[in-house]
């Protein structure tokens, strides 16, 4: 992993929304699955927005534009900000790839990345900012 690894506070994701992000990688395997994460007015998760992995492929993964633009404006009519993008490693350790880091144009969000190559699968949190990349612990609450 390119940049350097700091540890940040806890991260809270309702369990039941990490089954949705697994449930969803899971379904598009052997490909890469990605797509976005809301938060309310309080910066809480509230939704998963599964959007198609346009490249098809295992290794990477591009959002299918028209999909990733009718979740910014559901963002933008629900009240919500954008939290998390999450998207999945089917067969590799779920953290960033060198293209993940490369292409994160959101500083101000997370990375969930799930980990499928694992039992049981599981979901890794980071920042990326400027090249660095800052992990953080992932607490599932229910």
């Amino acid at each position: 992993m390119s940049g350097s690894r700091h540890l940040r506070p806890e991260v809270r994701l309702p369990s039941a929304m990490a089954s949705e992000i697994l449930n969803h990688c899971q379904s598009v395997r052997p490909e890469e699955a990605c797509g976005l994460v809301a938060a309310d007015s309080k910066g809480e998760p509230v939704a998963i927005i599964p959007v198609t992995n346009a490249l098809h492929s295992p290794v990477r993964y591009q959002m299918e534009t028209r999909e990733q633009f009718d979740a910014m404006k559901r963002l933008r009519r629900e009240g919500w900000s954008l939290w998390a993008i999450f998207h999945s490693h089917p067969h590799s350790e779920p953290a960033p790839s060198p293209t993940d880091i490369r292409l994160a144009f959101y500083p101000d969000c997370h990375y969930l990345i799930a980990g499928l190559g694992t039992d049981p699968p599981v979901i890794r949190c980071f920042t990326i900012v400027d090249g660095k990349v800052s992990e953080s612990p992932l607490r599932l609450i229910s």
